[in-house]
């Protein structure tokens, strides 16, 4: 049934069937954990769960097949109220707030309690946390609201106080592999890299899945290895590849983000073997390029790469614009990877 869409956390699933039956399902619930290990899926069958007109009686799952259950998969059930920030903007925007929480407040359509769906919890700012906080400390009567984040620490301590936490651990590496395979991955060594670098995230792994990001890494780990780097064509090459992701200025920024991600894991490798470690990098085909950064470079230029590369990134999640700081981290690379 509808639980077996969620993989890995039914340790979770376990938990919220006990409370519902004791009747101490609480009223807010903040989801806390790493991107793309199924929260947002998690919280989605729960509503399901929740809000189904002919559910299980020896435990909480939805029936898939009554209307309140098509519906909600269908995202047009009257008492399930979804909302997150919109894909430009930083924080979640008060406008949108106030939308939910009117919507909210109306009476149930169809008498089995209302849900909330908060994505994006992390990006609450004062404003709209404080427009939020009402309705989480006075919500209506059999509703909840279950929020999703990736750390408790990133919630400012209003929403915080307010929610039970439940912390969604990463997947295990078999999992992933297997999840994986089941979307169309057939190609044991990319899902062997895919696992390794996924961290445990299936969504992650997923992410980074396209053909077209590893030929482009090979691409780019050839131009590192000579020397000087030819930051200039380096620039332009990792630009027009970000801009063949489409003209929205979301997926152009995801795909930054991941060739900023490959590169940073290319040269965590390096640093390790220059320090006599052996690197957890299993692609053979990159061991020629990697001994030719090594042979060149001293262990703290790599150092002070990687903390470039890491500022790279926490500009591209702040929005500055991408050939700024594409052109400034190659620019920085061809500085520091210099033959020592």
């Amino acid at each position: 049934m509808s639980w077996q869409r969620v993989r890995g956390h039914e340790r979770l699933v376990d938990a919220f069937d006990r409370v519902v039956r004791r009747g101490r399902l609480g009223h807010a619930y903040l989801f806390a954990g790493p991107p793309g290990v199924g929260k947002r899926l998690f919280a989605e069958e729960l509503a399901r769960a929740l809000l189904c007109e002919s559910p299980a009686r020896t435990r909480l799952e939805a029936c898939d097949l009554c209307p309140a259950c098509r519906q909600v998969a269908a995202g047009t059930h009257p008492d399930l109220f979804i909302a997150g920030k919109p894909e430009e903007s930083l924080e979640l925007p008060i406008d949108v707030m106030r939308d939910l929480c009117r919507r909210f407040s109306l009476k149930s359509a169809r008498d089995r309690g209302k849900v909330v769906i908060l994505d994006d919890a992390d990006d609450l700012n004062e404003e709209s946390a404080n427009c939020f906080l009402k309705t989480l400390e006075e919500p209506p009567p059999r509703s909840v609201l279950l929020l999703i984040g990736t750390s408790p620490d990133r919630q400012l301590a209003t929403i915080r106080s307010r929610c039970q936490v439940v912390h969604f651990a990463p997947l295990a590496d078999e999992l992933v592999a297997e999840l994986l395979r089941a979307q169309g991955v057939e190609d044991s060594a990319l899902i062997e890299r895919l696992v390794r670098l996924s961290g445990g995230s299936p969504g992650r792994a997923r992410a980074l899945a396209d053909p077209a990001l590893w030929e482009f890494r090979r691409q780019m780990l050839g131009q590192l290895s000579r020397s000087p780097v030819d930051t200039v064509g380096l620039a332009r090459s990792w630009m027009r590849f970000v801009e063949e992701a489409g003209k929205e200025a979301a997926a152009q920024r995801q795909r930054a983000a991941q060739v900023l991600e490959l590169l940073i894991d290319f040269l965590s490798a390096a640093l390790s073997r220059s320090v006599g470690a052996t690197p957890k990098l299993a692609e053979p085909e990159d061991l020629r390029a990697l001994e030719e950064l090594v042979r060149r470079t001293e262990p703290n230029q790599l150092s002070s790469v990687l903390d470039r590369c890491l500022e790279a990134g926490m500009h591209i999640d702040r929005r500055v614009q991408l050939v700024l700081i594409v052109e400034a981290l190659v620019d920085a690379l061809g500085q520091r990877l210099r033959s020592a």
